[in-house]
């Protein structure tokens, strides 16, 4: 029910988006800055090269936050402090200058990309916000930066960032929406349990009918901002997927290999627009004419956004309600983890550091207690720290005793499917993390 009121609330929040974005862009954008001194257009022209990039910023948003806060033991807050300042030193960089260059607008976008991510990770992590709750948030939140954004400067066109205030509200909008596609890709696993290759599918076929319906004449500025706003989950997909062990359907590349792949590649396509210059929005605007707005087929294209926003909710509610669980759990059941299954608990601990197993044995135990004083809020939460903690010492553990941490390994993926479940089962929660946790009790 909870799960039905939730998909309910966040089918409404993307209508109050297409509805306050559409009424802002008729009848006409209008080219007249309102306040501030006029500048050469501040963002590149959107060309392919444009979403190349931009998905390849938004998969190292995900997997590099997650190596610098996971993987190197920064810590989520800390992480998320770092970023903030070296944002602001980024942003105020990029606004000072009074025209586009591919160097600082790029970086200026993965910085973002990760910051955005760390946002929302605060929330849900931290703080155990649902991302039920986190996503129509953000999604509310996006649509007051538009309503305001289109109040004031009568655009929302990327094409007019030609003055100070419309940069400011350009920046404060991606922001936010990379903060509102890590909210939705990660409700989206939650409430569907996807594997990470399967997870790529629904955001890229929304944004190809995205595509579909800008070439048969929906609001080019509209279309837009929807595509922008699904390369962030789709970004963070790709990431999870190459990041993702093979065991659980990933390729098994790791939170840094994938980062380094992304950034050489950001670096390399960065390089190209700096020497060819194919995206500065000054080139085209010589040759190009504004395309002719037809109203009558916006409107009706209009309708065609809200089917398939129909259509990708119906998707998530029958996904919602299949049974699913883990990769792991599944090669359990099929026998493929017969030889490590009997293991007993002195086998299992016994090549590991006691200090280690002590706090995965706590964090489990504080878990079993949330779930039987019934705060499924907090038991999601503590759990969220027992699988952080088990990926940072995936590096030192699993050399010694491949074996063991197989059948550890297991075990977790199993704990966190009981609790995680989007209508968790308190008794399969019990079982579950019961066994985990005489597993770590030599």
């Amino acid at each position: 029910m909870v799960e039905a009121l939730a998909i309910t609330f966040h089918t409404r929040s993307q209508a109050v988006i297409i509805q306050a974005m559409a009424s802002a862009l008729t009848p006409a954008d209008s080219p007249t800055p309102s306040v501030g001194r006029a500048l050469l257009n501040k963002v590149p022209e959107v060309t392919i090269w444009f979403w190349i990039i931009k998905i390849l910023c938004t998969t190292v948003g995900e997997s590099f936050a997650d190596w610098v806060s996971v993987d190197l033991g920064v810590g989520l807050i800390n992480t998320t402090l770092i970023f903030s300042v070296a944002l602001a030193a980024v942003l105020f960089w990029q606004v000072r200058i009074s025209s586009y260059q591919a160097l600082w607008y790029w970086l200026s976008v993965v910085v973002l990309s990760v910051t955005g991510t760390l946002y929302t990770d605060i929330l849900t992590d931290k703080y155990s916000v649902p991302l039920a709750l986190t996503t129509p948030l953000f999604a509310g939140l996006l649509a007051v930066v538009f309503a305001v954004w289109y109040q004031r400067e009568r655009t929302l066109s990327i094409h007019s960032i030609v003055t100070r205030p419309r940069e400011v509200f350009y920046w404060v909008a991606i922001l936010v929406t990379f903060a509102l596609g890590t909210a939705a890709g990660d409700w989206t696993l939650e409430l569907t349990g996807w594997s990470p290759g399967v997870s790529v599918l629904l955001p890229s076929v929304l944004i190809l009918a995205i595509l579909v319906g800008w070439r048969l004449g929906a609001n080019a500025v509209l279309s837009f901002w929807l595509a922008y706003i699904l390369t962030r989950p789709l970004g963070a997909n790709l990431g999870d997927y190459f990041a993702t062990s093979n065991a659980d359907g990933g390729l098994g590349v790791g939170t840094f290999g994938t980062s380094v792949i992304f950034l050489a590649a950001i670096l390399a396509t960065v390089t190209y627009l700096i020497l060819k210059r194919p995206d500065v929005a000054e080139r085209h605007a010589a040759s190009a004419r504004p395309p002719e707005r037809r109203m009558g087929r916006e409107r009706a294209m209009l309708g065609y956004y809200s089917a398939v926003s129909a259509a990708a909710i119906a998707v998530l509610v029958v996904a919602n309600h299949r049974p699913h669980a883990s990769i792991s759990a599944e090669e359990n059941d099929s026998g493929s983890s017969a030889q490590t299954a009997q293991l007993t608990p002195q086998q299992a601990t016994a090549d590991f550091p006691a200090a280690d197993i002590a706090d995965f044995r706590t964090i489990t135990q504080d878990t079993v207690n949330f779930v039987t004083q019934g705060d499924q809020a907090a038991a999601k939460a503590r759990i969220g720290e027992l699988e952080r903690a088990w990926d940072k010492d995936e590096s030192l553990l699993k050399p010694r005793n491949k074996t063991s941490w197989n059948f550890l390994d297991g075990e977790i993926d199993d704990a966190l499917s009981a609790v995680r479940r989007s209508h968790p089962d308190p008794a399969a929660e019990q079982r579950a993390l019961g066994k985990l946790l005489g597993s770590l009790t030599p």
